[in-house]
């Protein structure tokens, strides 16, 4: 009987164990990191243009001269939902002194978005996301993850998991107090802000590209075309049994056919590739 509920008791703490380790990969912070390019401790935000949940374009550059909290989340986040109501808050007493909220959305899809959007009374623009967005943040790898960018568009500070709404506040005030067109230089993380690290950002020539993850901008049109089919004469690693072109294709967060490609790339602009 001891012997049992020793084995018993073993069992529930595994499982115990498990259950924190999912709920702090998944919900609360990522457990680990990708390698991208970063430009500096107050890097200017990468720009994009979406569609909002009411049909209207939604492009980050027209912010400039506001303070954006943008805010990346999905409806099945329980840290998210419990945030939510507090950026509402937020819009509410800070429109006029220059906040805008944005909230983009990871949900596969907009229907339960839209049904969150009205339920909780979002005063803000909801955009769905999508991988390209994700990594020109430098990889929304945990939910929820929120950037605080400047008047002058640069990220100042990066809030990981579900964070409380007065360190957002005082964020807010600090950067709205700051001139529009100038360097927050002084700002300050919240001291109630747990530390995020430096902002990292992926490259929007690897991001943007018509092999993803893999920078061509140096090649011409006929030579991205021919390293696009080089590609395809290879086969991906990774036991997806595609091409290497068509992997990174249809698998943007694939790591080994991205490094694959890259090492191809390199081998092609020096004329070593096997064409």
């Amino acid at each position: 009987m001891k012997r049992g509920k020793v084995l018993v008791g073993a069992f529930l703490a595994i499982l115990a164990v498990a259950g924190l380790y999912l709920i702090n990969r998944y919900w609360i912070a990522p457990a680990t990191s990708r390698s991208v390019k970063t430009t500096g401790e107050h890097p200017m935000s990468p720009a994009f243009s979406l569609t909002d949940l009411n049909g209207r374009n939604l492009e980050l550059a027209s912010y400039k001269g506001k303070v954006v909290l943008l805010d990346f989340w999905a409806t099945w986040c329980g840290p998210c939902r419990i945030e939510i109501p507090g950026f509402v808050g937020l819009q509410d007493r800070y429109r006029e002194e220059g906040l805008a909220v944005i909230g983009i959305s990871l949900d596969d899809s907009p229907e339960p978005v839209r049904e969150f959007y009205r339920e909780y009374k979002m005063n803000y623009p909801v955009a769905m996301g999508d991988e390209k967005v994700s990594e020109l943040f430098g990889g929304i790898l945990g939910l929820p993850t929120a950037f605080l960018i400047g008047r002058d568009g640069r990220i100042y500070s990066k809030h990981i998991g579900a964070t409380d709404i007065s360190v957002f506040e005082e964020e807010i005030k600090e950067l709205l107090a700051a001139e529009s067109a100038q360097e927050a230089a002084s700002f300050k993380p919240a001291a109630r802000a747990r530390p995020s690290g430096k902002i990292e950002l992926g490259d929007p020539a690897e991001v943007d590209s018509e092999v993803p993850g893999v920078n061509l901008s140096k090649l011409t049109p006929q030579q991205v075309a021919a390293f696009k089919k080089h590609l395809e004469t290879m086969q991906c690693d990774c036991g997806c049994k595609l091409n290497l072109l068509k992997c990174r294709l249809d698998d943007r967060s694939c790591g080994v056919s991205r490094r694959l490609a890259r090492q191809e790339l390199e081998r092609f602009m020096s004329g070593t590739a096997k064409l």
